[in-house]
Protein backbone atom coordinates (compact mmCIF):
# COMPACT_ATOMS: atom_id res chain seq x y z
CA UNK A 1 0.00 0.00 0.00
CA UNK A 2 1.29 3.44 -0.75
CA UNK A 3 2.35 5.53 1.95
CA UNK A 4 -0.13 8.68 2.41
CA UNK A 5 0.61 12.46 1.53
CA UNK A 6 0.72 13.99 5.21
CA UNK A 7 -0.47 17.61 5.66
CA UNK A 8 -0.45 19.53 8.40
CA UNK A 9 -2.31 22.77 8.57
CA UNK A 10 -0.92 24.81 10.90
CA UNK A 11 -3.75 26.96 11.95
CA UNK A 12 -6.48 28.69 14.90
CA UNK A 13 -9.94 27.89 15.27
CA UNK A 14 -10.53 31.76 14.87
CA UNK A 15 -8.56 32.27 11.87
CA UNK A 16 -10.88 33.45 9.43
CA UNK A 17 -8.78 32.35 5.98
CA UNK A 18 -7.78 29.15 7.72
CA UNK A 19 -10.95 28.16 6.98
CA UNK A 20 -10.70 29.01 3.37
CA UNK A 21 -7.37 27.39 2.83
CA UNK A 22 -8.92 24.54 4.44
CA UNK A 23 -12.26 24.31 2.36
CA UNK A 24 -10.06 25.43 -1.16
CA UNK A 25 -7.52 22.61 -0.29
CA UNK A 26 -10.55 19.97 0.52
CA UNK A 27 -11.75 21.28 -2.80
CA UNK A 28 -8.59 20.30 -4.51
CA UNK A 29 -9.07 17.12 -2.89
CA UNK A 30 -12.16 15.90 -3.96
CA UNK A 31 -12.00 17.24 -7.48
CA UNK A 32 -8.66 15.35 -7.79
CA UNK A 33 -10.39 12.41 -6.25
CA UNK A 34 -7.32 11.55 -4.16
CA UNK A 35 -9.09 11.52 -0.72
CA UNK A 36 -7.85 8.25 0.35
CA UNK A 37 -4.42 9.42 -0.14
CA UNK A 38 -3.71 12.07 1.91
CA UNK A 39 -4.36 12.10 5.54
CA UNK A 40 -4.81 15.44 7.36
CA UNK A 41 -3.43 16.86 10.46
CA UNK A 42 -4.43 19.67 12.28
CA UNK A 43 -1.38 21.92 14.42
CA UNK A 44 -2.03 24.39 16.93
CA UNK A 45 -1.58 27.93 16.61
CA UNK A 46 -2.79 30.81 18.69
CA UNK A 47 -3.36 34.32 16.77
CA UNK A 48 -3.05 36.04 20.29
CA UNK A 49 -1.85 33.75 22.92
CA UNK A 50 -2.72 36.85 25.66
CA UNK A 51 -6.13 37.02 24.85
CA UNK A 52 -7.57 37.63 27.90
CA UNK A 53 -10.18 34.63 29.09
CA UNK A 54 -13.22 37.52 28.40
CA UNK A 55 -11.80 38.13 24.47
CA UNK A 56 -11.76 41.46 23.03
CA UNK A 57 -13.88 43.03 20.54
CA UNK A 58 -12.55 42.32 17.07
CA UNK A 59 -12.43 45.83 15.63
CA UNK A 60 -10.24 46.84 18.47
CA UNK A 61 -8.45 43.75 18.37
CA UNK A 62 -7.94 44.31 14.46
CA UNK A 63 -7.21 47.97 14.28
CA UNK A 64 -4.63 47.19 17.26
CA UNK A 65 -2.60 44.04 15.58
CA UNK A 66 -2.85 45.49 12.15
CA UNK A 67 -3.76 49.07 11.99
CA UNK A 68 -6.60 48.02 10.00
CA UNK A 69 -9.60 51.54 9.79
CA UNK A 70 -13.00 49.98 10.16
CA UNK A 71 -13.31 50.55 6.36
CA UNK A 72 -10.47 48.22 5.48
CA UNK A 73 -11.73 45.70 7.81
CA UNK A 74 -15.39 45.92 6.25
CA UNK A 75 -13.92 45.26 2.69
CA UNK A 76 -11.65 42.26 4.19
CA UNK A 77 -15.04 40.66 5.86
CA UNK A 78 -16.98 41.51 2.43
CA UNK A 79 -13.73 39.84 0.61
CA UNK A 80 -13.70 36.64 3.25
CA UNK A 81 -17.99 36.30 3.51
CA UNK A 82 -18.21 36.03 -0.19
CA UNK A 83 -15.23 33.30 -0.44
CA UNK A 84 -16.40 31.46 2.25
CA UNK A 85 -20.10 31.29 0.38
CA UNK A 86 -18.27 30.25 -3.10
CA UNK A 87 -16.86 27.22 -0.64
CA UNK A 88 -20.14 26.56 1.44
CA UNK A 89 -19.60 28.09 4.25
CA UNK A 90 -21.36 30.79 6.27
CA UNK A 91 -19.27 33.93 7.53
CA UNK A 92 -21.79 35.76 10.03
CA UNK A 93 -19.40 38.92 11.03
CA UNK A 94 -21.52 41.55 13.06
CA UNK A 95 -20.70 44.45 15.04
CA UNK A 96 -19.99 43.40 18.89
CA UNK A 97 -18.03 40.10 17.29
CA UNK A 98 -15.54 39.55 19.77
CA UNK A 99 -12.25 37.22 19.30
CA UNK A 100 -11.85 34.59 22.12
CA UNK A 101 -9.08 32.59 23.64
CA UNK A 102 -8.53 29.35 21.49
CA UNK A 103 -6.27 27.61 24.32
CA UNK A 104 -8.35 25.03 25.12
CA UNK A 105 -10.07 24.33 21.76
CA UNK A 106 -6.76 23.27 20.64
CA UNK A 107 -6.43 20.88 23.88
CA UNK A 108 -9.71 19.28 22.43
CA UNK A 109 -8.19 19.39 18.69
CA UNK A 110 -5.34 17.15 20.05
CA UNK A 111 -7.92 14.92 21.73
CA UNK A 112 -10.17 14.68 18.82
CA UNK A 113 -7.22 12.96 16.62
CA UNK A 114 -7.09 9.78 18.75
CA UNK A 115 -10.36 9.10 17.31
CA UNK A 116 -10.18 10.31 13.72
CA UNK A 117 -12.37 13.21 14.07
CA UNK A 118 -9.89 16.12 14.17
CA UNK A 119 -11.33 17.40 10.98
CA UNK A 120 -15.23 17.10 12.37
CA UNK A 121 -13.84 19.05 15.48
CA UNK A 122 -12.31 21.59 14.26
CA UNK A 123 -15.13 22.36 11.60
CA UNK A 124 -17.28 22.37 14.11
CA UNK A 125 -15.86 24.82 16.61
CA UNK A 126 -15.05 27.27 13.52
CA UNK A 127 -18.92 27.09 12.39
CA UNK A 128 -20.10 27.61 16.04
CA UNK A 129 -17.69 31.04 16.20
CA UNK A 130 -17.68 32.38 12.46
CA UNK A 131 -21.45 31.47 11.95
CA UNK A 132 -23.17 30.97 14.84
CA UNK A 133 -21.78 33.88 16.78
CA UNK A 134 -20.84 31.33 19.87
CA UNK A 135 -17.74 32.54 22.49
CA UNK A 136 -15.38 28.97 21.67
CA UNK A 137 -13.50 30.00 25.01
CA UNK A 138 -16.34 28.75 27.04
CA UNK A 139 -16.19 25.24 28.52
CA UNK A 140 -20.00 24.82 27.61
CA UNK A 141 -19.58 25.65 23.64
CA UNK A 142 -16.80 23.29 23.51
CA UNK A 143 -18.94 20.57 25.11
CA UNK A 144 -21.84 21.40 22.56
CA UNK A 145 -19.01 20.81 19.97
CA UNK A 146 -17.53 17.52 21.14
CA UNK A 147 -20.94 16.00 21.43
CA UNK A 148 -22.06 17.42 17.98
CA UNK A 149 -19.09 15.11 16.05
CA UNK A 150 -19.53 12.21 18.70
CA UNK A 151 -16.72 12.17 21.43
CA UNK A 152 -16.92 11.80 24.85
CA UNK A 153 -16.98 15.47 26.28
CA UNK A 154 -16.64 14.33 30.02
CA UNK A 155 -13.16 12.75 29.34
CA UNK A 156 -12.11 15.29 26.54
CA UNK A 157 -13.39 18.02 28.76
CA UNK A 158 -11.58 16.36 31.76
CA UNK A 159 -8.01 16.97 29.72
CA UNK A 160 -8.47 20.75 30.52
CA UNK A 161 -7.22 20.94 34.05
CA UNK A 162 -4.31 18.38 33.19
CA UNK A 163 -1.29 20.79 33.71
CA UNK A 164 0.69 18.34 31.61
CA UNK A 165 -1.69 18.23 28.94
CA UNK A 166 -1.35 21.92 28.97
CA UNK A 167 2.28 22.17 28.49
CA UNK A 168 2.15 19.41 26.03
CA UNK A 169 0.24 21.85 23.45
CA UNK A 170 2.01 25.09 24.84
CA UNK A 171 5.02 22.73 23.40
CA UNK A 172 3.63 22.04 20.19
CA UNK A 173 3.02 25.28 19.57
CA UNK A 174 6.40 26.64 20.16
CA UNK A 175 7.38 23.70 17.51
CA UNK A 176 6.14 25.27 15.02
CA UNK A 177 7.10 28.98 15.56
CA UNK A 178 10.46 28.07 15.75
CA UNK A 179 10.27 26.07 12.19
CA UNK A 180 9.41 29.91 11.71
CA UNK A 181 5.29 29.72 11.21
CA UNK A 182 4.41 33.14 11.55
CA UNK A 183 0.93 32.99 10.04
CA UNK A 184 -1.27 31.11 9.41
CA UNK A 185 -2.67 29.62 7.55
CA UNK A 186 0.60 27.19 6.89
CA UNK A 187 0.39 23.81 5.31
CA UNK A 188 2.95 21.48 4.83
CA UNK A 189 3.35 18.64 2.75
CA UNK A 190 5.27 15.80 4.18
CA UNK A 191 6.86 17.66 6.24
CA UNK A 192 9.21 19.20 3.69
CA UNK A 193 7.82 21.92 1.46
CA UNK A 194 5.24 24.23 3.22
CA UNK A 195 2.26 26.52 1.07
CA UNK A 196 1.06 30.04 3.28
CA UNK A 197 -2.32 31.76 2.88
CA UNK A 198 -5.54 30.49 1.63
CA UNK A 199 -4.37 29.62 -1.86
CA UNK A 200 -6.67 29.09 -5.09
CA UNK A 201 -7.44 25.56 -5.56
CA UNK A 202 -6.00 25.79 -8.98
CA UNK A 203 -2.41 26.09 -6.71
CA UNK A 204 -3.21 23.24 -4.43
CA UNK A 205 -4.18 21.13 -7.03
CA UNK A 206 -0.61 21.48 -8.85
CA UNK A 207 1.59 21.31 -5.04
CA UNK A 208 -0.95 17.86 -4.65
CA UNK A 209 -0.66 16.39 -7.97
CA UNK A 210 3.29 17.06 -7.72
CA UNK A 211 3.83 15.77 -4.80
CA UNK A 212 1.86 12.47 -5.13
CA UNK A 213 4.18 11.97 -8.66
CA UNK A 214 6.87 12.31 -6.73
CA UNK A 215 6.69 9.94 -4.05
Amino acid sequence: MKEKLKIDIVSDVVCPWCTIGYKRLEKAIVELGIEDQVEIEWQPFELNPNMPVEGQNLQEHIAEKYGSTSEQQKQSQDQMTEAGAELGFDFDFFEDMRMANTFEAHILLEYAKEFGKQTELKMRLTASFFSERKDVSKRTVLKEALLAVGLNAEEALARLDNEEIRNEVKEQEGYWQKLGVRSVPTIVFNRKNAVTGAQPVSVFKQVLTEFLENK
